[in-house]
């Protein structure tokens, strides 16, 4: 009996061992999946974060800094000349421009007293002013316009558009879109567009030049127009 019990406990206590073993196995196993899979639960959310970072493009940065760089350039350049004013030693630059001709006369004059301590918003209201109001040499030499082409405390250039035609002895006063025109005595041909609105004089004055009133001579023409424009 002795020997019988010993047999038994020979292998029952290995088959102990190994069983004690294989469960030991089986929980440390379950413990290392379930840590491996926490871990990636952990990390997924950091890497779904970080990925729309890697496609955002590197130069946006660099575009929008250069885009505030050249917008404080240029309201730095406006203000700059904005603030630039005309003085007695301003260059007064000339280009008298025949439209006919296509040709052109430069002269350089002393700034005119008038515009001196001008900025450049004052300076164009006052080109604007003269070319909608000429003096009547201007508009006997056949002026029809101006544009200031630069200004700077250095210098201006004003271009005078003409549309220079030779008088004749005599004239006529006719009417285009309600303004008073003279033309040469071939009754067609524009000499001075005079400013002058048709509803501004008398009805008897008005039918005369709507039926193109003559006018004799350039002394005639030189009283009319001095009486409407003055």
């Amino acid at each position: 009996m002795k020997f019988v019990k010993g047999i038994g406990l020979f292998f029952v206590y290995p088959m102990f061992m190994l069983l004690l073993g294989f469960y030991a196995g089986v929980q440390f196993t379950g413990h290392y999946e379930r840590l491996y899979y926490q871990k990636e639960d952990t990390e997924l959310p950091s890497e779904e974060l970080t990925a729309p970072l890697e496609q955002e493009p590197a130069d946006e940065g660099m575009d929008f800094e250069k885009a505030e760089e050249e917008a404080e350039e240029s309201s730095y350049m406006e203000a700059a000349s904005a603030s630039e004013t005309l003085n007695v030693e301003t260059k007064y630059v000339l280009e008298e421009r025949d439209l006919f001709r296509d040709s052109v006369v430069e002269t350089t004059w002393r700034l005119p007293d008038k515009y001196v301590g001008m900025n450049r918003e004052q300076f164009l209201e006052a080109m604007e002013e003269y070319a909608a109001f000429p003096p009547l040499t201007e508009l006997q030499r056949g002026f029809v316009g101006l544009e200031v082409l630069s200004f700077s405390r250095e210098k201006v250039v004003v271009q005078m558009n003409y549309r220079v035609v030779l008088p004749t002895e005599s004239f006529y006063l006719a009417v285009y879109d309600n303004e008073v025109v003279v033309l040469l005595d071939d009754g067609e041909t524009v000499y001075i567009e005079t400013g002058i609105r048709l509803d501004e004089l008398s009805e008897e004055q008005q039918e005369q030049i709507i039926n193109k009133l003559r006018i004799e001579n350039e002394a005639a023409l030189y009283d009319f127009l001095e009486a409407h424009t003055s």
